[in-house]
Order: structure tokens, then sequence, then C-alpha cells
């Protein structure tokens, strides 16, 4: 089993990619931490192989963390999750040896893609660490495991006005949920207007993407609920 840290500032987050982990086959959730002093202090506790790091924390960057942990020589293995976008950030976590970088919102087939092809590397290593020495074919091999392919969009045939990230970010509320949610509780969760929330919702139902079901009150009047529907 491949241990990973899971560290972002939002508890919220942090328990959603904590979960998107836990579904993947071979890996597995060793903790979380939700600021640079607690993922250090984690890390040197050990053993963690992946840390899944955001950049956005209170008391240091993702990148100065990264920055610590390779001078106290921890090999941890980092994969940045972060709302960072600018090409300085993404630059400065490939010099960290950052293998590789998902921005937020995502989808959680985004990152099974990286988390397979980071296990796809561990395996080539292992097979080729046996050799001792790698010639260039080895080399090209163990690079290669790192490529991925663009992950299928959660949210395909958008109508014109709708945005693809603003439907990611949706479905991936609604898949962390676990439950089903309505569209004011949706709202809230993402920070997007109701009338927003309802006009994506109602797409993504007629997709397929997501489940419709009714919930009566006293008012007699059907409340809307959505879930997730698993591809």
């Amino acid at each position: 089993m491949i241990d990973v840290l899971v560290v972002d500032d939002d508890f919220r987050v942090a328990e959603i990619n904590a979960r998107y982990v836990a579904k993947v086959p071979g890996f597995r959730v060793a903790a979380r931490a939700h600021s640079a002093a607690q993922a250090l202090a984690t890390v040197q506790r050990g053993p963690i192989d992946l840390v899944l790091l955001d950049h956005y924390l209170p008391d240091q960057t993702g990148l100065e963390l990264a920055h610590r942990m390779r001078e106290q020589g921890h090999g941890t293995d980092v994969i940045m999750i972060t709302a960072a976008g600018d090409v300085a950030t993404v630059q400065a976590a490939m010099r960290l040896g950052a293998l590789h970088y998902l921005v937020k919102p995502f989808t959680f087939a985004a990152l099974r893609t990286r988390l397979d092809s980071y296990a796809a590397l561990r395996r080539t290593v292992d097979r080729v660490g046996g050799r001792g020495i790698a010639g260039q074919e080895q080399v090209d091999r163990i690079f290669g495991a790192l490529r991925t392919a663009p992950a299928p969009s959660s949210s395909p045939g958008l109508p014109s006005g709708h945005s693809e990230p603003t439907a990611d970010l949706i479905c991936r509320v609604l898949h962390g949920a676990g439950h089903p949610l309505s569209a004011h509780e949706v709202a809230a969760e993402t920070g997007l207007s109701r009338s927003t929330a309802q006009r994506y919702l109602r797409h993504l139902e007629q997709a397929g993407r997501l489940r419709l079901s009714l919930r009566y009150g006293d008012t007699g009047r059907p409340e809307h609920l959505y879930a997730w529907v698993a591809p």
C-alpha cells in the first residue's frame, strides 16, 4: 500500500481529497494535515510515501514546505493540488521535484489518473532498480510512467454560458457529500448563487451525471435533491 498524507488548510477539502484517495486501489490515507507545521511533523514521524500538497497554507506555502522537506533529507514524493495556477508557481514546483500538479477544482477521474501514473512509476522503479544500473531504455521507461492521458470531463457538452470548472466543482461537492443535496446546499458549499447552482444541477441531471430525487416537507411542495452518479 502507498501511504498518503493529504495536506489542505480547508478541513472539508482535505476530507474530500482523502475520500478520493481511499477509492483508488493500492492507496491509503495515512494522515491529514491543515498546516505546513502539521505536515512536516507527520513526514518526520513517517513513513509517508506521497504528499498531496496544497500551496496556500496558513503558516507557509506548500512550496516552502516542499523545500524544507528536501533540506531535511526527506525523499517523500509530492503531488501539488492547489488553486495556484500561475506559471511561476508551477515552475517552482517542478524544480522542487513535484511529480504532478493538479489545479483546483478537479474531478476524481483527474486525481485518479495522477495516482495511477504514480503507482506505475513506483512499479517501474522497483523493476529497474533490481538491476542496479539503468540504461537509456530503462530511464525512458521510468520517465514515461509519469505521463498521463487527459482525464475525461465530468460534464461533457456544456451549453453556452456554462463553465466546465464550475460544473466540475459541483460534481466534486456532490461526490464528496455522500448523500443528496439541494440546490441551496450546493450553493452554500460552492459559493455560487442559488440560481447558478440550479442551472448547473438541472443540466448535469439531464446529462445523466446526477440523480434527481424529491423530498416532501410540511408545505407539500417537494424539494429537489441531487446525488452524484458514478461514471
